[in-house]
């Protein structure tokens, strides 16, 4: 049974989604609530698999819910669920470290098999807007055979991924067992064989990179 805690300000909206997922056999929603303060309390108290969340909340955003959410329970999933379809809630939603990133627009059917998705640990980001959004912030080609990602050491390539995992430099220490400050020597370097100032940059530039790979 995978546990699913919602987080919507709409109620008609989380009753709807709620009512899919109660129909599902192998989901079962554990929680809800309508604004970020709340859905930190209870998600706390709950412990989801996979936390369906809205962008726009009356007292903060869904994407600052989700980056708290994957440093306080690393484990736990998160799927973005929004009416809004542009390029900078993806690259927002990706540095967040959100699973997935729907339209409200999807169809009920499909929801089911998106929560199963993102709890197996599979990332639910539509290619096609991924590049689009890379498109703005990166130029060139993204696949392995770009010199710029060549360029770079396997160490670097390392990090490269684990930023696109929305890690911080802190975690990734952490994961490498290296001290913080080296970690932000590799990234600083890193940035620069690849032409761009920012993480986020290079986190949809890797994520792209992938999705071609894949």
């Amino acid at each position: 049974m995978i546990a699913v805690f919602l987080v919507d300000d709409h109620e008609m909206v989380r009753r709807g989604v709620a009512g899919v997922i109660q129909a599902t056999p192998d989901l079962e929603v554990v929680g809800e609530a309508g604004g970020c303060r709340e859905a930190t309390r209870r998600i706390a108290a709950t412990l989801p698999d996979v936390v369906v969340l809205d962008v726009h909340l009356p007292d903060g955003s869904g994407i600052d819910l989700c980056r708290a959410i994957r440093q306080r329970h690393p484990g736990m999933r998160c799927l973005i669920l929004t009416a809004y379809d542009d390029d900078d809630a993806v690259i927002a939603a990706v540095m967040a470290g959100a699973d997935g990133h729907l339209l409200k627009t999807v169809r009920a059917a499909d929801l089911p098999e998106a929560v199963r998705a993102v709890a197996a640990g599979r990332r639910l980001l539509d290619p096609a807007t991924v590049r689009r959004a890379t498109g703005q912030v990166a130029s060139g080609s993204t696949d392995s055979a770009d010199p710029r990602f060549a360029s770079l050491s396997m160490r670097e390539r390392q990090i490269l991924a684990l930023i696109a995992d929305a890690l911080t430099n802190r975690q990734i220490a952490d994961r490498l067992g290296l001290a913080e400050k080296t970690i932000k020597n590799y990234v600083t370097s890193m940035l620069g064989k690849l032409g761009f100032t920012h993480r986020t940059q290079a986190a949809v530039f890797e994520l792209s990179r992938m999705h071609d790979e894949g």
